[in-house]
């Protein structure tokens, strides 16, 4: 039978939850890594990102069952487990366009898509500081700030890497491969953007 807490265990919420940030930090590192070096070490970092996908779900099963466990949370119930699904829903998008890269037979990375990845990491990067700043509800205005402009500037990437595409290649398949790839990196952009809605409210409903 599982232990109910009536007293909120709340460093090891915030701990679980800058573990979370911090896988986001690392898988998008090993996305970064893989299409840089493509193919060189392809088969190897694409296990170390599916393993830090894998670790993303094993934080927020822990995450999940300790707001299950605890009666007084040290914010809404709902809000966190809001965070913790937008935080994973960043390792997800990572994890699939990895996938795809590998999946629809790529020979060579396009410079947009290792700039979007470029993009993520560094949104990752303000996330998981905004996220350092979540105990006390200390104020991350500037970091998330930051995020959104960089979330700006990854549609741009996007919407240009996709123009081009339709503008320059005149094989129909890679057009869509390379669509489709973008789309799924611009996804991983926008998670990133919505943990920063999330963590916005939560620090307006405590503040």
């Amino acid at each position: 039978m599982r232990r109910i807490s009536f007293v909120p265990q709340k460093r090891e919420f915030f701990d679980l939850y800058n573990r979370a940030a911090a896988n986001t930090v690392a898988i998008s590192g090993a996305l970064v890594g893989l299409l840089d070096e493509f193919p060189d070490g392809a088969e190897n970092r694409m296990r170390d990102i599916k393993e830090l996908e894998h670790e993303g779900d094993r934080i927020t099963h822990d995450l999940i069952d300790l707001i299950n466990r605890t009666f007084v949370t040290p914010f809404d119930r709902d809000d966190m487990y809001r965070l913790a699904g937008v935080l994973d829903d960043v390792c997800d998008h990572i994890d699939d366009s990895a996938e795809k890269v590998l999946g629809y037979g790529v020979r060579e990375v396009r410079d947009e898509a290792k700039q979007q990845a470029q993009v993520i990491q560094r949104c990752a990067g303000k996330l998981s500081e905004a996220v350092g700043l979540l105990q006390g509800f200390r104020d991350s205005k500037r970091q998330l700030i930051e995020l959104r402009t960089l979330e700006d500037e990854g549609d741009d990437l996007s919407r240009r890497a996709i123009a081009g595409l339709f503008a320059t290649e005149t094989d129909p398949m890679a057009v869509l491969r390379w669509k489709d790839i973008y789309e799924q990196l611009e996804e991983a952009v926008d998670a990133c953007e919505n943990a920063a809605d999330v963590l916005e409210a939560i620090l307006v409903k405590n503040r």
